[in-house]
């Protein structure tokens, strides 16, 4: 098994949620955060004052899935998150060593 995180725009969010359950993806952890890499932000003005906004709203998406369906998955986020532009975000895969269903006690791909 492994954990699927992604970090994308915002913007895109409803358009990976589309792409997601069109690949079979049946449970997605949505989380909203804030965060920069290489956009390293950018500056507004605000009532004749300019002030830079460092940290950006972004999306954090994570996916538990079997290993045959990763690739299907990472391709679909991937996808419908680009933009071309900088500041589309990242995916990273993770091992999962163990998953537990705490309403029946199923095991791991059972549990997911």
């Amino acid at each position: 098994m492994k954990k699927i995180e992604a970090i994308i725009q915002p913007f895109k969010f409803d358009d990976v949620k589309e792409a997601l359950t069109q690949v079979g993806v049946e449970g997605i952890t949505i989380t909203e955060v804030k965060g920069f890499g290489r956009q390293k932000g950018h500056k507004e003005i605000y009532r004749g004052s300019e002030y830079t906004v460092d940290v950006l709203p972004k999306v954090k998406l994570e996916i538990v899935s079997g290993d045959d369906k990763v690739e299907t998955i990472v391709k679909a986020i991937i996808e419908s998150a680009k933009t071309g532009k900088i500041g589309d975000g990242k995916v990273f895969v993770l091992p999962v060593d163990e998953a537990y269903r705490i309403r029946t006690e199923e095991k791991d791909e059972k549990a997911i």
